[in-house]
This record gives C-alpha cells, sequence and structure tokens, in this order.
C-alpha cells in the first residue's frame, strides 16, 4: 500500500502527467454533463416515465441487444433521448468501415503506409465518414423512440412538438448529428491533450456510469428476499472480481514467437557465424487479437433472427431469439462470435507484410525459412490460438445470460458479467496504466504495475 500511495504521489508531482490528467477529467464531466441534456422536442420529466413502462412490457430485454449496448455506451444517453443519444458510436462505426474499406481499396491502402500525413487524410476521411453514418442513425433513432412510445396516449405529454412533423425531425436531426461530432471532438482532445486513448475513454465512462445504478438495484432486490440478501451480495461482488480477472488475462495473453536477427557480418558471409540479439526477441501474438469487435458484429446481426418471429409469431421457439437472456439467442450468438473472430483477425493480422518486413530487417524464425514459410508458419499459429481465445470470448459474451436468474437477479447487473462493456473497460484501463507507467518510467519513476506480468506483457 505504501508503494501504491507513493507512484500516486509520484504521479502528481509531475507538472505535465498531472496537467494531461486533470484535463482529461475536465473533458470526461463535460461529456457526462452534456449526456443529460434532452432534445429540445422532448419532456425530460416525462422520459423516466416511458422508460418505467416499456421496461414493464418486457422491452428492457427485448431492446438489451444492440439497442442496449448502444446505450451502456453512452451512459444513458442513448435511452434518455440526449443531445448526445448517438455518442460517439458513429464515429466507431466510421472507423471500422475505414478499416474494412482500406482492405479492397488501393487508395486506402496507399495511405495506410504515407506515414503521418496519410494518418492525417485518413482521419478526416473518418470523420466525414461520422456525420454520413449520423444522418443514417439519427432518423433511426427518432423513428424507434416514437413508434415505441407514440402507442402510449397517456404519454403524449412527453413531447413538446408534434412528433410527426417536420419541426420534430429537422432540428432533431441537426441537434443529434452535432452531438456526435461533439463527443468525437472530446475524445480527439483527450487524445491529443489528454492521457491518450480518447475515443475509447468516452466509452469506458459511459459504461461505468450505469455500474453504481446497476449495483444499487441488485442489492434492493436482494435484500428484499431476506437475512441471504447481504450474502448473496458478497459472493456476486466475489465472482465478478474474478470474472475481471479472468478478463485481463484474455486481454493481455500472447503466444510469443522467438526471433533471431542475423549480424552483418553472417549477412555479408563473413566468418562470424553468431546470431546477435535484436531489440525485440519475439513476436507477441494475440490470443484474442480481435479484441471485442466479434462481439460488436454479431450483436449487429443479432437482429436479423428476432425479425424471423414475425412470420409465425406462435413459435415459442422463434420468439426466443427477441430475449438476450435465452439459449437460443445466447447459442446463436456465440457460434457468431467463434466465426468472427476467426474473419477479423484474419482481415486485420498482415501476416505476409510481417515476413515481408522480418526478412528485409535480417530476421527469421528458427527453424522455418524467411518469407512465404514464415508467413505460412504465422498464420498456422495465428489459427490455432484463435480458436481457444474465440471460445473464451464467446463464454465472455453469453456469461450474463448464464448468470442471470439463477444467480444475479437484476438485468442491468447481470450485464456488467460479460460481454462488450466488461471487456472494453479492461481493455482501456489497462491502456489508460500503460500510458501513464510511461511517463512514470521516462522521469525514472515506478509503474502502476510492476509485476512480472506486466513486464512480461507490457500492460
Amino acid at each position: 500500500m505504501k508503494e501504491f500511495i507513493q507512484t500516486l504521489k509520484n504521479i502528481w508531482s509531475l507538472k505535465e502527467l498531472r496537467e494531461k490528467i486533470l484535463f482529461t477529467l475536465f473533458i470526461i464531466l463535460v461529456y457526462r454533463f452534456a449526456s443529460f441534456i434532452s432534445l429540445p422536442a422532448i419532456n425530460l420529466a416525462e422520459v423516466g416515465d416511458l422508460l418505467e413502462h416499456y421496461k414493464s412490457q418486457g422491452g428492457n430485454k427485448q431492446g438489451a441487444g444492440l439497442l442496449g449496448l448502444l446505450s451502456s455506451f453512452t451512459g444513458g444517453a442513448f435511452s434518455h433521448a440526449s443531445v448526445m443519444a448517438l455518442g460517439i458510436m458513429p464515429y466507431i462505426s466510421a472507423s471500422i468501415i475505414v478499416q474494412l474499406m482500406g482492405m479492397a481499396i488501393p487508395y486506402l491502402q496507399k495511405l495506410q503506409k504515407d506515414g503521418e500525413s496519410g494518418r492525417n487524410t485518413l482521419n478526416q476521411i473518418t470523420r466525414w465518414l461520422t456525420i454520413g453514418v449520423c444522418l443514417v442513425q439519427a432518423p433511426s433513432y427518432l423513428t424507434s423512440i416514437t413508434q415505441l412510445f407514440l402507442p402510449y396516449a397517456q404519454f403524449q405529454s412527453a413531447y413538446f412538438v408534434d412528433p410527426n412533423s417536420i419541426m420534430f425531425w429537422l432540428p432533431s436531426i441537426v441537434i443529434l448529428v452535432g452531438g456526435s461530432v461533439f463527443a468525437m471532438w472530446l475524445g480527439e482532445k483527450i487524445t491529443d491533450k489528454g492521457i491518450g486513448n480518447g475515443i475509447s475513454i468516452l466509452i469506458m465512462v459511459g459504461i461505468l456510469s450505469r455500474l453504481p445504478e446497476a449495483f444499487v438495484q441488485e442489492i434492493a432486490v436482494q435484500n428484499s428476499k431476506g437475512g441471504l440478501g447481504s450474502i448473496m451480495i458478497m459472493i456476486e461482488v466475489l465472482f465478478w472480481m474474478v470474472v475481471v480477472l479472468l478478463a485481463v488475462v484474455l486481454s493481455v495473453a500472447v503466444r510469443k514467437i522467438p526471433i533471431q536477427y542475423v549480424s552483418r557480418a553472417q549477412a555479408r558471409g563473413g566468418v562470424n557465424r553468431n546470431l546477435m540479439q535484436g531489440a525485440r526477441q519475439w513476436i507477441p501474438l494475440k490470443v484474442n487479437a480481435a479484441g471485442v469487435m466479434p462481439i460488436i458484429f454479431a450483436q449487429a446481426l443479432m437482429f436479423v433472427p428476432g425479425l424471423l418471429t414475425k412470420v409465425d409469431e406462435s413459435n415459442t421457439f422463434l420468439a426466443g431469439f427477441k430475449n438476450v437472456f435465452s439459449w437460443q439467442y445466447n447459442v446463436l450468438f456465440a457460434l457468431l462470435i467463434i466465426i468472427f473472430s476467426f474473419f477479423y483477425t484474419a482481415i486485420t493480422i498482415p501476416v505476409n507484410q510481417m515476413a515481408d518486413d522480418l526478412k528485409r530487417q535480417g530476421g527469421l524464425v528458427p527453424k522455418v525459412r524467411p518469407g512465404k514459410e514464415t508467413a505460412d508458419y504465422l498464420d498456422d499459429i495465428l489459427s490455432k490460438i484463435t480458436l481457444p481465445g474465440s471460445i473464451f470470448l464467446s463464454i465472455f459474451a453469453v456469461l450474463p445470460a448464464i448468470v442471470h436468474g439463477s444467480f444475479v437477479q437484476t438485468d442491468a447487473f447481470a450485464l456488467f458479467f460479460g460481454g462488450t462493456s466488461l471487456l472494453i473497460m479492461v481493455g482501456v484501463i489497462l491502456d489508460t496504466v500503460q500510458q501513464i507507467n510511461t511517463y512514470l518510467l521516462n522521469h525514472h519513476y515506478d509503474g502502476l504495475m510492476q509485476s512480472k506480468l506486466s513486464r512480461t506483457t507490457g500492460y
């Protein structure tokens, strides 16, 4: 504990790091304040009653998939008709689109290789594409809130303006687009002047903002059951800590591929046959190289099975796909995650380029020839470690459904036992700690995480 307190003092003693942390906290405060500002056409006092009524009709389970994910990413702004309802998600969507298009469009591939100027151009393309995504998502969002709440005549006072008029749609679309662009700007400011990873930090803050409320609701439900409520809460907290620990392991787990570098004398055909040690003696291939992207892709497609219920609404098997806590939904969800893990890893890890770079730098994998054989070897290793990584990731994704009901009582708290929210929180926190460690080590201070794990994994 004394070492931890001393580390905090070291952080505060560095003026540059202190200013970056304070600036980041200020931007987070602005972001959270903006998320509570409702659209001008919406009566914020009535929105809470609308949501509670919708949840009582079962909307919490039917909308807890992709809509629930978007709501958690925005800290509840999505479900409260806020000016920040779209949050940072349009920027994330645009970034993914640009990344995927870069695999097929030569111009984008050239920009990726052009260094700083190319990255600036790609960032500008992503910003403009973000506005385009907003112009698609904003009308969809407005349609969803009007279709969900208009049928309830007792809640018509929630709208200051007729929700079917142009005076509702046009200003609301402009404000939603502006709110998303503002969130993107705040994230970039954290990246430039704060502690980095601005977009990820805003998403993490939105997720964490819902944890206290979910925990309080779980305590209330458990305590209403009698004397065992406090014991169950303690068991849940301990189990949640174990899940977080496993999420950390999944995030930092790597397979190390040993690399040796040929000395200049050997490369010239000299008599020196020794191999010199390079700056990095191994290539770290992450067990979960795809991160949370397979979960996001899978959740984006899970609305399709729900549409099948309209074919035969009396079919109980198909009806299960509308409930994110049903076994039908989660079996298909897990399979999609495994498939997308292989797909996303294959398109984002350039094994051919890695093999070419090694060959140019005089590096080689022991007992493997440089060039194509090295690329095939890396691809084979990557495929073997992606399988257990994808299975582990799918278990994390469906864990909320496993613990819900039998172990955890409330929907909101169950969602923190796995899935995208937990993995994003763990990943962002690890990256942020690494950024702080870099500042401390550059000033000859010990980092926040002094352990064998941090020294071997870099976190």
